[in-house]
């Protein structure tokens, strides 16, 4: 059996094709999207790959299957109806919000706005969690001109949500004391 060819040469010419075949320029906005989406799950995977003991790998696993299947449906372009998102769903959302209540109802009120830093895995979670409202941004772009579901908007949301959390828990959980905002400095 032949190995594949992991260079195709087919996107030499700056295009590259959608789920289905057609071939778009590599920086078509549906290409941003899923491209963005790809760029967050592997921060994700780094942040993963530090050896953290704070039962969050399995929920970080989770969200990576997830974006996995996000990036999969935003790749995918169909000029006569809607793609049909499959993968994620409300039970999906519900999960992660799950995680979010689970990880803040151990962490203090926030006075203020929090720096990043602090442990370098806080660190990891603090750039996922801006590469995450950027990819949010990139679809936002790509709904201006596709109709998308809402499920996605929710999950990606969610997830800048649960990336703050868990870089605060993070933190706290390695006794680093978090840094705020001062506007006067």
């Amino acid at each position: 059996m032949k190995k594949s060819i992991i260079y195709t040469c087919t996107g030499d010419s700056g295009t590259t094709s959608l789920v289905g075949g057609k071939r778009v320029k590599k920086n078509d906005i549906r290409i941003e999207a899923y491209g963005t989406v790809d760029e967050l799950s592997s921060h994700l995977g780094m942040l993963s790959a530090y050896d953290f003991d704070l039962n969050q790998n399995e929920t970080i696993s989770f969200i990576q299957n997830k974006l996995f299947n996000i990036g999969a449906y935003l790749a995918t372009e169909n000029e006569q109806e809607p793609v049909q998102l499959w993968g994620l769903d409300d039970n999906d959302i519900a999960n992660l919000e799950k995680a979010i209540d689970i990880v803040d109802s151990s962490l203090p009120r926030l006075k203020s706005f929090v720096l990043p830093g602090g442990a370098l895995h806080s660190s990891m979670a603090q750039v996922a969690r801006s590469v995450c409202r950027r990819c949010e941004r990139r679809i936002i772009d790509l709904a201006d001109v596709a109709p998308l579901d809402t499920k996605v908007f929710k999950f990606i949301n969610r997830l800048s949500d649960y990336l703050f959390v868990l870089a605060r828990f993070i933190n706290i959980s390695s006794d680093i004391e978090e840094k705020y905002w001062n506007k006067d400095c």
